[in-house]
């Protein structure tokens, strides 16, 4: 409940910093074609991501006589997590990791690595599957599409506004406007900063959310501590190669991350670290997993 209660906080401060930065450069229909045009980017992607994302990792769908194993494990998940069966992929490459997409519940899917399926004990391999699972049913793909679109907008405002100033100058109308100059230069560079900072925090609780929907999913958080142990020391040494900037936030381990206070601010998913941290919590009984 607490994870749902920060999305909630920091999307709701994320739509404040948009308000702020229209009201601040006053263009408002410059924000309203800067947020359309992020929303169609956005939503587009949003609505065509498992293709793309499937695709662009060559993953190939398995039936259950390929991946019994596997199969059976999904099946007997979703079933668990009142869920329709989603569609299965295998990743032909031996760097360990796992991602879910698809744009809601009756167009899902999740993916494994053909690394992930050797590395992992079956009851680890199931702690990951109901992660992704718990991502498909919190929605997160929509979640992140939405906040996209606000960081979008945001970004796209800024930018047009330094544009603006460059190519028609500061005047004394700003002035009478109450336009500070410094205030706006401030502005339009911290503003997508702010931005970018609060999406990946979003995505973080988004991470700490899904942890614990495969913990309450199983009984077993930690499996989970010890697959994610697992697969950030394998995938150090054998990175993703099909992964990319823009769809780290997918993957179960973040293949670009290391653990260091500035790649964590940026971060768009908690340190392996953190994670354990919090499974051990649930492990010992000293705070309670909810779906």
């Amino acid at each position: 409940m607490l994870n749902y209660f920060k999305t909630f906080v920091l999307m709701l401060l994320l739509m404040a910093l948009c308000l702020a930065v229209g009201n601040f450069l006053g263009g408002r229909m410059g924000m309203i074609y800067g947020f359309v045009i992020a929303a169609v980017m956005n939503f587009g992607s949003y609505w065509f991501s498992d293709r793309l994302v499937l695709a662009m990792n060559r993953a190939k769908e398995v039936s259950p006589r390929e991946e019994p194993a596997l199969f059976r494990t999904v099946q007997k998940l979703a079933l668990a997590d009142n869920i329709p069966m989603p569609k299965v992929y295998v990743v032909e490459t031996e760097s360990p990791n796992a991602f879910a997409t698809g744009r809601n519940l009756s167009h899902a899917a999740v993916a494994v690595t053909r690394g992930i399926l050797d590395l992992l004990s079956p009851v680890e391999l199931e702690a990951v599957i109901a992660h992704e699972l718990s991502h498909i049913r919190h929605r997160d793909m929509l979640i992140g599409a939405m906040v996209a679109v606000m960081a979008g907008g945001i970004m796209m405002a800024a930018q047009m506004a330094r544009w603006a100033v460059m190519f028609s100058g500061y005047s004394s109308r700003d002035d009478e406007r109450g336009m500070n100059p410094l205030g706006f230069i401030l502005l339009t560079v911290l503003a997508p900063v702010a931005a970018l900072i609060i999406q990946m925090a979003i995505s973080r609780s988004r991470e700490y959310a899904a942890d614990s929907g495969s913990a309450a999913l199983t009984g077993n958080p930690g499996a989970l501590g010890r697959a994610l142990r697992k697969i950030e020391a394998a995938a150090l040494g054998s990175p993703l190669e099909s992964a990319t900037p823009a769809m780290a936030h997918m993957y179960i381990v973040n293949p670009f991350d290391r653990e260091s206070w500035l790649v964590n601010i940026f971060s768009t998913h908690p340190s392996v670290g953190r994670r354990v941290n919090r499974l051990e919590t649930y492990a010992e009984g000293r705070a309670k997993p909810s779906l």
